[in-house]
């Protein structure tokens, strides 16, 4: 007889099989793209810089302290004999530095020159390094020498060997260094040149924007519209007064105000003037002058006006009585 297999059993076999499939067909593609990556120019020469950026800090590191460690030996050989804190015991401090920054002043053009590939340089950039490291050698070994301390010559000549191979192997990793980028873009080249020549580009898969509903639409239409409409009922700017209000002021406004401030029992003075209409120093002058002249006319003219009234009265009296008598 057949054995009849469940048909989940079998689903659910079929299941696990596609999905391991699928797992490795996602593994085989992440391989294929970082396979691709790896051997990109742009990433070679990315990882390249980072190597490079260690190598030099490293040496830089071990020349620095390789320069401090001899400096102490160089001023004992220099102040041979003189007393401590004296003159010459200072200066001696200064031997060993000044041959260290010749040295790494040349190594750091060495930096530079190596990292571009220029090797045509002159005699006298090996001839100023080896003559720093056999000064500075000889000043660190020589007491040693002399007592044939094979302890002392071995202490004091690791330190300027290990500098001075230091100083010779830096610029050959560089140049090597920078043979490896130029290397790998031209295997690229060599491989694909359309691709290698192209600027390295995450693919991002495309994000499709869905479109906006009916009433965001309408709602965005009636937005523009009521900030047209606002737009179109705002009224002009009123630049004429503005220009007005904020022009040269003449000399009638000044006499208005000050008018306009005016007191009784106030003696018109220029510096009344000038506190009370703002007006310099120089108007306020004119100014205390129109105002007493304003005044003037107006306390003329009022007191004008009552005699007049009189006048009138009278006359129209004695024209009465005129008239009365006729009638009589």
């Amino acid at each position: 007889m057949s054995t009849l297999i469940p048909t989940s059993e079998v689903n659910e076999s079929g299941k696990a099989k596609r999905s391991g499939v699928e797992r490795l067909r996602v593994a085989a593609a992440e391989a294929s793209q970082v396979r691709a990556l790896s051997t990109h120019p742009d990433v070679v020469a990315l990882r390249v810089e980072a190597i490079r950026t260690q190598v030099d800090r490293c040496m830089w590191l071990g020349i620095v302290l390789g320069l401090a460690f001899t400096m102490v030996n160089v001023q004992d050989f220099a102040a041979r004999g003189a007393a401590v804190f004296s003159l010459a015991w200072f200066a001696a401090w200064l031997l060993d530095p000044m041959v260290s920054l010749v040295l790494i002043a040349v190594l750091r053009a060495e930096q530079i020159t190596a990292r571009y590939q220029v090797s045509d340089v002159g005699p006298w950039i090996g001839r100023t390094k080896r003559f720093a490291f056999a000064a500075t050698y000889a000043m660190n070994t020589w007491s040693s020498f002399l007592t044939l301390d094979v302890a002392g010559i071995v202490l004091h000549s690791v330190p300027p060997l290990l500098v001075f191979c230091a100083a010779e192997t830096a610029p050959v990793l560089r140049d090597r260094l920078t043979e490896a980028v130029l290397r790998a873009e031209q295997a690229a080249a060599l491989a694909d040149p359309v691709k290698a020549a192209e600027p390295l580009e995450m693919s991002r898969p495309a994000v499709q924007i869905p479109d906006a509903p009916a009433a965001l639409e309408s709602a965005s239409a009636a937005l523009a519209d009521t900030a047209s409409s606002h737009v179109a009922r705002k009224p002009p700017k009123p630049r004429k007064k503005a220009a007005a209000k904020h022009g040269r002021k003449l000399l009638a406004d000044y006499v208005a105000d000050a008018l306009a401030g005016v007191e009784p029992g106030v003696e018109i003075t220029p510096a009344w003037a000038r506190r009370v209409s703002g007006c310099s120093a120089g108007l306020s002058v004119k100014v205390a002058a129109a105002v007493r002249d304003e005044l003037s006319k107006t306390t003329k003219t009022t007191t004008a006006a009552p005699v007049a009234v009189e006048t009138t009265t009278d006359d129209a009296a004695a024209t009465g009585d005129d008239f009365a008598r006729a009638a009589a």
